[in-house]
């Protein structure tokens, strides 16, 4: 018999092809623990040049959004854009009705981006849970007005009920409070996803302009985490809106880098690079303990794809791939499938 070298495009077809149609979306989706199971995320959703309107990228389907932040320490406004730290660059509209969404200026702040997904997400209760991504370019600037308390406090006052809280992880469903938030996330407190239908759980990461920053000691991680266990130990863990991030694929407990031991338990949520997960890093540790990993620039996972426009086949492969390498959230721009965007898988 003669072997034939087969193309890496092949290959992938031909993987695509041997999924079992029942793996496409898990069979009772909603009754599976939100960290349980694997969704598909959008990276830069706010940007014009990927939807027109932010709400657009709620049609998709998605499990993920992300917004890129910046402080406006002059105008005390939270700008969102890409690489502008004085201005607006997004397609939030600041909808108050449903109609709204698809219609009006765009380039509007932080909290106009917030009303435009609690809108949205009045409108299709049955929705979710999605999870909202904040990259804080270039970090907090609590010193000036613009820390982590008043970034809660705008995130509850514009999304209200609809936010899933730390504190919410944290409860004991017969009473009474986990002391971290890992060990609630060992515990698997996680909600089913029905039970999180139309709620949102919002977590921060550094942003590229602070982590190449040398003058910037203090990142947005390490940050937050302060703040969330200090109001946890005065009894003010309501208050946290947010999940911190921890930063960056690398192996083992990646908590450990954290000087400050204290901080190390409040991080539940991980968010990396997926080749570098793929690559040799122990993944099913972050599923046995129940914490979320998020897999960004999912395309670049040999063999690689298209960033924005691969295949529904093709993506459908990358994600169940991801969902079996224990991917929370597989992330990518693929803007034009919202049959591979509404996706919900068994995780592992």
């Amino acid at each position: 018999m003669t072997l034939r070298r087969t193309s890496a495009a092949a290959l992938l077809a031909l993987s695509a092809a041997l999924i079992p149609a029942q793996q496409a979306t898990a069979a009772g989706a909603g009754d599976l623990p939100f960290g349980s199971a694997t969704t598909v995320g959008l990276h830069n959703t706010y940007d014009p040049a990927a939807f027109t309107y932010l709400a657009q990228s709620l049609d998709t389907g998605t499990g993920m959004i992300e917004l890129d932040a910046w402080t406006d320490v002059i105008t005390k406004e939270w700008k969102v854009s890409h690489s502008n730290p004085l201005g607006n660059g997004n397609n939030c509209v600041n909808a108050t009705t449903p109609a709204q969404l698809y219609t009006g200026g765009a380039n509007k702040n932080l909290e106009y981006c917030l009303d435009d997904i609690r809108v949205w997400l009045g409108a299709h209760p049955g929705s979710g849970p999605l999870v909202v991504k904040l990259e804080l370019k270039a970090g907090f600037s609590a010193n000036l007005g613009m820390g982590p308390a008043q970034l809660d406090a705008l995130i509850s006052a514009h999304l209200g009920s609809a936010v899933f809280r730390p504190a919410d992880l944290l409860a004991k469903p017969g009473g009474g409070s986990y002391a971290t938030l890992d060990e609630a996330a060992r515990a698997g407190n996680w909600p089913t996803r029905a039970q999180l239908a139309g709620r949102v759980l919002v977590d921060v990461i550094p942003g590229t302009v602070e982590e190449a920053n040398p003058f910037d000691t203090l990142h947005t991680d390490v940050e937050y985490s302060r703040y969330l266990r200090d109001l946890a130990a005065a009894g003010r863990a309501g208050q946290a809106q947010v999940f911190p991030v921890v930063h960056g694929a690398v192996a083992g407990d990646p908590r450990s880098a954290y000087s400050d031991s204290s901080i190390r338990p409040w991080f539940v949520v991980f968010d990396g690079d997926a080749s570098a997960y793929a690559g040799g890093v122990d993944t099913a540790w972050y599923d046995r303990n129940h914490y979320l990993l998020v897999m960004t620039d999912a395309q670049n996972v040999s063999p690689a794809i298209s960033a924005t426009d691969p295949t529904a086949d093709q993506a459908r492969a990358r994600a169940v791939q991801l969902a079996g390498a224990h991917a929370s959230i597989v992330s990518s721009d693929w803007r034009h499938l919202p049959e591979v965007q509404s996706l919900v898988l068994n995780r592992g």
